[in-house]
């Protein structure tokens, strides 16, 4: 399929999914004319990708956690597989310290303009 096509079914803009492409989540077949060739396994495919990466796992983990998902009548999913946990952990712990600067952010800049008023 095209990637026009692709993007329809997936709800993806075809500018993410040439950015899929160049790093090397998706490689598409290219046709006589140049045009991209999706095959119809590209369509869960996508679903699994935007899934790992809402959450907030950046492109290069994805690329390595994608020979472990599985489709479940739920959507998208991890199988188990050696170094998931490890990586999904550090992930979240890598989230949990963001949050907490995050808050800590929020407390400073409230008093700044507690101190205005």
């Amino acid at each position: 399929m095209l990637i026009g096509e692709l993007a329809a079914r997936t709800g993806t803009s075809p500018r993410l999914l040439r950015h899929y492409e160049a790093t090397g989540l998706l490689t598409p077949h290219r046709r006589a004319n140049g045009y991209r060739d999706y095959p119809e396994a590209d369509v869960p495919r996508v679903h699994r990708i935007r899934t790992l990466l809402a959450a907030g796992l950046p492109t290069r983990v994805v690329a390595s956690l994608l020979p472990c998902t599985t489709d479940t009548d739920t959507g998208p999913a991890l199988a188990p597989c050696p170094g998931v946990p490890e990586t999904l952990r550090r992930r979240l712990t890598e989230l949990d310290e963001k949050a907490r600067r995050l808050e800590a952010e929020r407390t400073e800049l409230r008093r700044l303009l507690t101190a205005l008023a």
